[in-house]
């Protein structure tokens, strides 16, 4: 399960990535208002934790922007502003869930569980060609076979795969999967495609890994 984390404060937004991935969360993480509009657009998150007060643009106008273009992903409003007018202004604008800072972590995943428990019939499947992505088991597969990707693998090929043909640049890979904070080089990225084109190649794929010089790589039918 996927989740975008928009919050400014990059120490808590540290802690929160190291709690969500100890309970086997993928997680992004965003600074600024405007980023995280690109991030959920582009994205395939399973929820959000939403900060009001971001630079350049502040929570409720994401909030209010998302809602507007019809993304129904729930978010969960993480805020230092307590005041009962503040939390109806985010709930009456599409928040599912407000929490007030300083919170217990333990409740923090306990909201998190219930705003993104999703219905069984939920499609949690994405498909490209003649293979198929879950994205909650983070399996690969085709007609022949399955195969259990890498943490890493999979954000890649989720990506690859959700943005329908478009052009991920290297720096984007590195910023949505290994996060402003860190530092990774080409060769590293590098490595995880190729090994996620060998995987491809041993389901009988018929789709591929483009690299588009100058660019960054896209997924393409064969």
């Amino acid at each position: 399960m996927r989740i975008l984390i928009c919050e400014d404060e990059k120490q808590l937004a540290n802690i929160l990535v190291a709690i969500l991935q100890h309970n086997h969360y993928s997680t992004d993480v965003v600074n600024d208002g405007l980023s995280a509009l690109d991030y959920i657009a582009t994205g395939n998150y399973d929820g959000i934790i939403l900060d009001i007060m971001m630079p350049k643009l502040d929570g409720i106008g994401v909030l209010k922007k998302i809602r507007a273009n019809g993304i129904n992903i729930p978010v969960l409003i993480l805020s230092a502003k307590s005041q009962i007018d503040d939390k109806i202004l985010g709930l009456d604008h599409g928040a599912n869930d407000y929490l007030t800072k300083p919170f217990d972590m333990g409740e923090l995943l306990a909201r998190i569980r219930a705003m993104t428990r999703k219905p069984a019939q939920t499609n949690i499947f994405l498909t490209f060609g003649n293979i198929t992505l879950n994205t909650a088991s983070f399996e690969l597969s085709s007609e022949i076979s399955n195969i259990k990707l890498p943490n890493k693998e999979f954000q890649i090929l989720e990506l690859l795969m959700s943005s329908k043909g478009h052009v991920i640049s290297t720096d984007k890979f590195a910023e949505r999967i290994w996060g402003y904070e860190n530092e990774v080089d080409i060769t590293t990225i590098w490595v995880y495609i190729s090994n996620l084109r060998k995987k491809l190649s041993s389901l009988n794929s018929n789709v591929q890994i483009k690299s588009v010089r100058g660019a960054g790589y896209r997924m393409e039918e064969i």
